[in-house]
């Protein structure tokens, strides 16, 4: 309605939603645990003689924290030195550290087109839609029908600050320019949280 106004479909000050409070929705958090991801890695070793691109994408999203459209998208000289070069993501240019894992991945891929995922219908990348597909099979044969495949972000930034990452740092392999916008992705595990209790006890009990 504010826009319509400003657009001159509405006279100003005719908004009749003016003054309403958004209904604040409850923040979506999930994660996946070391078992979840265990499953997932079980079911894409099943996939990947099929679907080898999809397989690699999913593998990639948990093992570097990007975001799909920044894998999806993903030209081949943005890969040099053992990083990624994103010139453009959401948050603008950014260098991605990859580990040996993430690498080796890579480097498995063949070289046809400037794409690391190219579309076999087209002479562009691999869609999005190609790979939700794949990826709701993937996901409902790993049990796991509720994870999108943006949690694996979401997951990548729990593993790191469950094996003692700061949140700048955590912040810094995600692309993000304020921290606040990082502690969203992080996530303390049960077993984290009752470690910190036990420790705590310890240490008040003398």
């Amino acid at each position: 309605m504010r826009q319509a106004e400003v657009y001159g479909y509405r006279p100003e000050g005719t908004n009749p939603c003016a003054g309403i409070k958004r209904y604040r929705r409850q923040g979506r958090e999930r994660f996946l645990s070391v078992a979840e991801i265990g499953r997932l890695g079980a079911v894409l070793a099943r996939y990947e003689a099929d679907h080898p691109q999809v397989a690699a994408i999913i593998r990639l999203l948990l093992l570097t924290g990007c975001r799909k459209g920044e894998i999806i998208t993903l030209r081949w000289r943005f890969y040099r030195e053992g990083k990624l070069f994103l010139p453009d993501s959401k948050t603008g240019p950014r260098t991605v550290w990859l580990s040996s894992a993430a690498r080796t991945i890579l480097n498995g891929l063949p070289r046809k087109t400037t794409w690391v995922f190219p579309s076999p219908l087209t002479d562009s990348h691999l869609s999005a839609t190609a790979v939700e597909l794949i990826w709701n099979r993937v996901r409902a044969d790993a049990g796991l029908r509720d994870v999108r495949l943006h949690d694996l972000r979401h997951s990548y930034a729990s593993m790191a600050l469950a094996q003692g990452e700061t949140v700048l740092t955590i912040g810094r392999l995600l692309g993000h320019r304020d921290p606040a916008t990082t502690l969203k992705y992080t996530h303390m595990s049960d077993t984290m949280v009752r470690e910190a209790v036990d420790t705590i006890g310890d240490a008040l009990g003398g």
